[in-house]
């Protein structure tokens, strides 16, 4: 590896340690907001601050203690303790933005100005509660985004091609059984060829997700399923993912490709997160695309949207996801940052496309506010005279 290369990389991971603290500061300022807006309008006594330091300390490093429970096999106390913790998180998200929006109204609307104390708490509050029902209701709600590709690499008169894309489905403490049902009563509606998983498919333990696997079993594709490993899976233990997606019928590409089809191959990497876990065979993208002939249509499934440098070799359709479009707005600004790649279709400098999709389910808070959860049909079709 090149000195360039290895800085580069060394600054992403620096890039990446800064964002996680950032937001780990930023969700325990957002609380420390929150909980003196509730201290002020209930006109507690100091006597309540210490449990109220408590309660900011626990929520923030929630995630954490969750990821204990489900290791020792408490599923029962991590699913109510999911609802809990992970609701608590989007409501103070919310908040958060719900009371910048009302001091600033405050300025320009004289009704919105003559609200103080405890009536601009329970404004707040309300305004809070109904967008959070919102995006509760909205993230069960799957859309069905139509992508057509046109290809002179499909044969002339041949039928399309028809791939279901899901991606960040998340089943654990807060996607299990029901929602899972419904992911798949959608994409049985759809009668693809093939169906490919971009990555977090998986995000609980190995005996909560047994049950699971008979409803991801019983989808038969004509042409198959097809997979690649997000960092979720990375998080949950490797090997008990790979093993899910193996009895549920998923073929997992690590650095590897297959031919589908005579005019359609498959290649598919790792999440760079695996290399933390000691997991470094499976991100060779080059090789992973050398293995598809250069006359089929090539896809590439790769967890995270970033793209490889021009003058690398590019898969004629990359399909990513991982950014959620944020999940509950105005995230999805602090994402761009991170990810700039567009949502949707986009060109790919040096050759072939991008596909960045919102995601299928949710991950934290059991909510999408302006980003609503998606599953994505791709009709690959011969190009006119092709």
């Amino acid at each position: 590896m090149s000195s360039a290369s290895s800085h580069f990389k060394s600054s992403r991971r620096w890039r990446r340690a800064a964002l996680f603290f950032s937001l780990v500061l930023g969700y325990a300022g957002m609380q420390v907001y929150a909980l003196y807006a509730i201290y002020i309008a209930l006109g507690l006594g100091t006597s309540w601050i210490p449990l109220l330091v408590g309660w900011t300390g626990l929520m923030t490093f929630f995630p954490f203690l969750l990821w204990r429970l489900e290791h020792v096999g408490w599923h029962r106390s991590a699913t109510a303790g999911a609802w809990l913790g992970y609701g608590w998180m989007g409501a103070v998200f919310l908040f958060f933005w719900v009371a910048l929006l009302l001091n600033g109204a405050g300025h320009v609307v004289p009704r919105v100005s003559a609200l103080t104390g405890s009536a601009w708490f329970a404004t707040a509050l309300a305004l809070t509660g109904l967008v959070a029902a919102y995006g509760v209701f909205a993230a069960t709600r799957q859309r069905i985004e139509h992508l057509y590709i046109s290809t002179p690499k499909r044969p002339a008169g041949s039928a399309p091609l028809r791939i279901a894309f899901i991606t960040d489905v998340h089943l654990g403490a807060l996607v299990g059984p029901r929602a899972l049902r419904r992911i798949l009563k959608r994409l049985q509606s759809l009668n693809a060829d093939i169906v490919v998983s971009g990555g977090d498919l998986v995000d609980g333990q190995a005996d909560r997700l047994s049950q699971l696997v008979p409803l991801l079993a019983a989808l038969h594709p004509p042409l198959g399923k097809y997979a690649v490993i997000g960092n979720h899976e990375c998080f949950v233990g490797l090997d008990h993912a790979l093993d899910f997606h193996a009895r549920a019928g998923f073929t997992v590409l690590r650095g590897s490709a297959v031919n589908v089809t005579d005019g359609l191959g498959i290649a598919g990497v790792d999440d760079p997160t695996a290399i933390g876990f000691g997991h470094t065979g499976g991100l060779d993208e080059r090789a992973a695309l050398a293995a598809i002939d250069s006359s089929r249509f090539s896809i590439l499934l790769k967890h995270q949207p970033r793209v490889t440098p021009q003058g690398e070799p590019h898969a004629d359709l990359q399909l990513s996801g991982h950014v959620h479009q944020g999940q509950i707005f105005p995230f999805n600004f602090l994402v761009k940052l991170v990810y700039p790649a567009p949502m949707g279709l986009s060109d790919v400098p040096g050759g072939g496309q991008l596909y960045v999709s919102r995601g299928t389910g949710t991950w934290g808070p059991p909510m999408r506010v302006l980003a609503p959860p998606e599953i994505t049909l791709i009709t690959i079709r011969a190009a006119k005279g092709a």
